[in-house]
């Protein structure tokens, strides 16, 4: 197994708060430097452990911008984003200055409830009005950006629960990261303008901890769903995938379009999350990213063999180095 004593690696970090870098002051007293990094609605993480034995530092306020960037000394530091102060405490002995970070909160960002009609348009253009109205950039698949909505009413909804509604309802993830609202397929390691992101190759001797696991999540072979044909005053369905045992979706749809939408997007959600392979690396990766497509080499074939895609990625930087862990479900 490679380690961090090998090609004289050494893990390296930068902490800017509120846009002053503090590496003078946090150097020689980071006990833990930990990152996770999450798909969708769920907001990024950061934990900070500083030792405070000589009484020097000075407790940040809450709400701060922590800024942060990891890497290794020769290769680099990759930009990780901003971070928000929601959390602090003090302990000891010995004296532990802890602090907590978050993302931007997704379920708690673009909180107006709002009640409008969507009408004769597209994905793209419902998401470049909602970041423009909120003074964000929009970041929208390549994919997504010209899927037709006839209609969409937004009901006593704030536009992030709007938005979440059409994510799901299109198999997306849509989130805020930094000052760009990003619309983007879900699980084919694609960035938001549709790039393929490159392909992390993991083999076993990366790391000496791995996990992988199968489920049978009942055999689904398709998706039915019904939908309400006006025109002819009838219920119809529609099937996507085999008849052997299909999954029926409850809700009725308004349209033949939406019906087939909805049950080709929970197919491909069934798909994925029949096998799951998570690992701890004992090199840290910071390029490693959520989404990033991952091929393993060297484990059992049916793990190989396996496309996968990262659905949560953690770094973490101590005394003991920089490893990196990651959770993965098979890829569309």
């Amino acid at each position: 197994m490679r380690t961090q004593g090998d090609d004289g690696l050494k893990p390296s970090y930068r902490l800017t708060v509120n846009g002053i870098d503090i590496g003078p002051t946090v150097n020689g007293r980071l006990i833990s430097l930990t990152l996770t990094e999450n798909r969708g609605l769920e907001a990024d993480t950061l934990n900070l452990t500083l030792t405070d034995h000589d009484n020097a530092l000075q407790l940040p306020p809450r709400g701060a911008a922590i800024e942060v960037a990891i890497g290794w000394e020769h290769e680099g530091l990759i930009d990780k984003g901003m971070f928000t102060v929601d959390e602090i405490s003090y302990s000891g002995s010995p004296d532990q200055l802890s602090i907590r970070a978050r993302s931007v909160n997704m379920r708690t960002s673009l909180p107006t409830q709002k009640s409008r009609s969507w009408h004769e348009t597209t994905l793209g253009e419902i998401v470049r009005t909602i970041a423009a109205e909120h003074g964000l950039e929009p970041v929208i698949g390549n994919s997504l950006a010209n899927e037709a909505v006839p209609h969409r009413d937004q009901t006593a909804q704030s536009d992030m629960d709007f938005l979440s509604h059409l994510a799901h309802h299109h198999d997306a993830l849509v989130t805020v990261k930094g000052n760009h609202l990003l619309f983007i397929p879900a699980g084919t390691g694609h960035t938001a303008s549709g790039t393929p992101l490159p392909t992390a190759e993991i083999h076993r001797h990366d790391g000496d901890q791995y996990s992988y696991s199968v489920a049978d999540r009942n055999s689904y072979t398709g998706v039915r769903a019904y939908w309400n044909d006006l025109a002819e005053g009838e219920q119809k369905e529609i099937l996507v995938g085999e008849e052997a045992n299909a999954k029926e979706l409850r809700p009725i749809f308004a349209s033949e379009e939406e019906a087939l939408t909805e049950a080709r997007s929970e197919l491909k959600r069934l798909q994925r999350g029949t096998a799951e392979f998570s690992m701890t690396l004992a090199v840290g990766r910071p390029q490693l990213l959520v989404e990033t497509p991952i091929r393993a080499r060297g484990f059992k074939a049916a793990v190989d063999q396996t496309p996968w895609v990262a659905l949560r990625v953690t770094h973490t930087l101590n005394d003991a180095g920089y490893v990196t862990d990651f959770d993965a479900e098979q890829a569309n």
